[in-house]
């Protein structure tokens, strides 16, 4: 009798048929995932953190272990914005530890751009966070690079708030 109870509560709406639409809509979130391939160099671990938190957040990564330097120029990223990797999201460059958050937005508003950057390697962004860096989170911007090289401000992190 436990047998059958079972067998019936597996195949009721929360059991055995809902596994199909299950797998379903996790093949479909698979089929668009936003593919990021990035230059970097082989032994740059701020960079693999970088790419870890782009794959938590859904991103699927290509990884070239060959340095940044002729990629930065084949997409047109201005030497002044670099960082130790580039990547190509879209039609998009993406100089730096820019956030997932911000590479979405980017691909969402689809600007007439040539991509996000954020130059240098501050503290406290993606891949330049956590327990290695004393948890330290320095302010810092995410610039949006026009088609003639000049910049914008996309997105702000921990700046301090004026107050009125």
């Amino acid at each position: 009798m436990k047998r059958r109870r079972a067998i019936a509560s597996l195949l009721g709406a929360g059991g055995l048929l809902a596994i199909p639409a299950v797998l379903q809509a996790r093949g479909q979130a698979q089929a668009q995932a936003v593919w990021v391939e990035v230059w970097k160099s082989p032994t740059c671990g701020c960079c693999k953190d970088w790419i870890t938190h782009l794959e938590a957040s859904g991103f699927r990564v290509k990884v070239n272990d060959t340095g940044n330097t002729a990629a930065r120029a084949r997409l047109k990223v201005p030497m002044k914005l670099g960082s130790c990797h580039t990547a190509l999201v879209g039609r998009y460059a993406i100089e730096g530890h820019v956030p997932a958050a911000d590479i979405r937005r980017l691909l969402k508003e689809r600007p007439e751009a040539i991509g996000l950057a954020v130059p240098g390697m501050p503290v406290g962004s993606p891949g330049m966070d956590g327990p290695a860096f004393d948890n330290l989170q320095d302010p810092y911007d995410v610039l949006l690079i026009a088609k003639d090289g000049s910049t914008q401000i996309f997105n702000s992190y921990f700046k301090q708030k004026e107050r009125s």
